[in-house]
This record gives C-alpha cells, sequence and structure tokens, in this order.
C-alpha cells in the first residue's frame, strides 16, 4: 500500500529557497549535523517545495571526516557565499585544532558582509575566536563550558540549548539542533510547519531558548530536597572561591551536622568530598580543554597551593595534572 502524507500549505509566496551553507570542521560531530539537515529536508518534503537548500563546504574543499569515522565529500572549499546565506559551522572533538587560522579568516571575512552565522556543538568557539561573539550570548555543550568561559570573557555564556543573539546562532550539540531548526522553520513558514517536521522527527518535546541543556540539579542526581539541592547550586557556583560547609549550611538556614546527614543519605559522600569532587572535575576540564597553566587552574578552581592542588587530583584520577595535560594534549572534546 503506497504511503501518503499530509502537505502542509505555508502562508509565504513562492520565492528562491534559503540556503544553509554548513562548514563542516575536522571532526564534526555527526548528530547535530544531521539532525540540523534533516529538519531542513523534512519541512521540504512536509511543504511539497523547495523552502531550503543547502551546501556543504570546509577547509581544503576535497572531503572531512566527522568524530564517528565516516568521511564527507565537500562541495567546496571556503568560498565567498551570498549575502542572503545562513553559514553554519559544525564542530566536534579537537575543535582549537580544527579552528585553523584559513578558516578565523574566512569567518571574519563572511561576517563583514552581513552574513547570519551559526555554530553547532562546540562550533561556538571559532565563532568566539574570530571575535563574533563578544558582547553577545552565546552557548555551547556543558562538558566545554569551564574552558569557553575562562578563555571568552566577552562573551555571555549560557546553559541554553539553543541561542539566537541577532544574526549569531549557537547550540548546545546533540539533538539541540533539531529545536534551533524548528524555531527557524516556524519564524519563516510557521507553527503549523515546524510541528509537522517535529513529528515526523518523532521528536515530541521541542525546546526553546529558555531551557537549559542538562537536567536541573534535583532531576540529575535523583535529590528531591530543596535545601539539599540549593547547597549543591550553590557550590557549583562558586568553585573558585569555595564556601566552608558551615556557611553553607546557614545560608539554608539548617546545622552543620543537618547538612552531613543529608549529604551522606542523598549522596553517599560528605559536603567537604562533594564539593572537592566538583572543583576537580572542572579542574579536569581546563587541564584537557585549554592552554591554562597547571597553577592558572588550580587558581581557578580554589586550590592556593598548586602541591596540594597536585596531591588532591593524583588521589582521585590516579595521575597528576602535569602528566593529565601531557596524556590528552589541548582540546575541547564531545
Amino acid at each position: 500500500m503506497k504511503a501518503t502524507r499530509q502537505i502542509i500549505e505555508v502562508d509565504t509566496a513562492p520565492k528562491a529557497p534559503k540556503r544553509f551553507v554548513f562548514v563542516l570542521m575536522e571532526n564534526f560531530t555527526l548528530l547535530s549535523f544531521a539532525s540540523a539537515l534533516d529538519a531542513l529536508r523534512i519541512a521540504n518534503r512536509m511543504a511539497n517545495r523547495e523552502l531550503y537548500s543547502w551546501k556543504f563546504i570546509g577547509d581544503g574543499g576535497q572531503e572531512v571526516g566527522c568524530s564517528a569515522g565516516t568521511v564527507f565529500k565537500l562541495d567546496d572549499d571556503l568560498v565567498e557565499l551570498h549575502r542572503d546565506d545562513i553559514a553554519i559551522l559544525c564542530g566536534g572533538m579537537n575543535i582549537q585544532s580544527a579552528t585553523t587560522k584559513r578558516l578565523l579568516n574566512w569567518i571574519r571575512r563572511e561576517a563583514r558582509r552581513g552574513l547570519t552565522m551559526g555554530g553547532l556543538c562546540t562550533a561556538a568557539y571559532p565563532l568566539a575566536k574570530a571575535g563574533l561573539l563578544d558582547g553577545k550570548r552565546a552557548t555551547i555543550h556543558w562538558e566545554n563550558q569551564d574552558s569557553f568561559s575562562e578563555e571568552f570573557l566577552e562573551v555571555n555564556l549560557t546553559k541554553s540549548v539553543f541561542v539566537v543573539d541577532g544574526n549569531r546562532l549557537s547550540t548546545a550539540g546533540g539533538t539541540s539542533s533539531i529545536d534551533l531548526m524548528l524555531k527557524i522553520i516556524a519564524d519563516d513558514h510557521g507553527e503549523e510547519l515546524a510541528n509537522a517536521v517535529a513529528d515526523q522527527m518523532i521528536y515530541s518535546s521541542i525546546r526553546t531558548d529558555q531551557d537549559t541543556q542538562r537536567l536541573s540539579v534535583p532531576t540529575r542526581i535523583g535529590v528531591r530536597h530543596p535545601k539539599l539541592s540549593q547547597v549543591i547550586q550553590m557550590m557549583e557556583q562558586n568553585i573558585e572561591e569555595p564556601i566552608s560547609p558551615a556557611t553553607l549550611a546557614k545560608n539554608v538556614g539548617m546545622s552543620t551536622r543537618q547538612l552531613e546527614r543529608l549529604f551522606r543519605r542523598y549522596l553517599s559522600r560528605s559536603p567537604k568530598r562533594y564539593y572537592m569532587e566538583l572543583r576537580l572535575q572542572k579542574a579536569r576540564n581546563l587541564l584537557m580543554q585549554t592552554d591554562m597553566s597547571v597553577i592558572n587552574v588550580a587558581l581557578a578552581c580554589g586550590f592556593a597551593s598548586p602541591s596540594h592542588f597536585s596531591k588532591c587530583y593524583r588521589a582521585h584520577y590516579s595521575t597528576t595534572p602535569y602528566r593529565e595535560r601531557g596524556s590528552h594534549g589541548t582540546k575541547l572534546s564531545i
């Protein structure tokens, strides 16, 4: 039996399709790219006409591999685009090494011509490196937020799944590309078409730029006690200058002993141990994803003494900060 589909009538009069130019960077994340591309393809299918077109380009113009190992043939090199194009950079693993000088020059040149430019997954990094996000809101995958915020102080980094700030777009990676494309489709051709695309993708929970990319603290770790949740949030927001357990307890109206019991009951560790793990996790992110010196990483994570930092790091990760840096190099990964 031949399948039939509903054709969505769009309000806009027929015109040339809006073109997306995907800039595929070495080791880009396939899920983010494919999610964005397929949303556009399905929009064309549901409208029964070509609303969107696309092109794949990259540094060198030949081929590029994604982080899953699949190699994609590019349509062109980093060429001059049309003023109405939307350039979408697709990032992923090792984003710093993939951000070549030639790519940065191309980004700046095209931005000066007024193009809308966006970054999927870790590709907010090259946009920020090129200076396009100074003074603007942006987002990047949660795993890369620590290193990004240390390097780009002029960017208003958020934890949103995607951000649209003027003609600058960014997403947090993964399926957040779908949410961004659904917003663009809705803005261009109406909510009905965007909803039809979501249905085709079996995407039942459409998110907005007000949604955060990670689950809330209580949901993520299974904590249902509101005061404990407040304490954890205070810890996460005060990594560089840690707050004592006594002060944390006082801020939520309980005794230190009560706070100790809550942590033992819900997290099977003391408040001091949990706080230390948060600080060490941030330290590991900075060591693996930035060029910051070990001493500066220690200071950024609340350790006044490099020797104390090294001792705590070795106890938790069974290696020293210096060996961690040497074994992984400097890279952003997804």
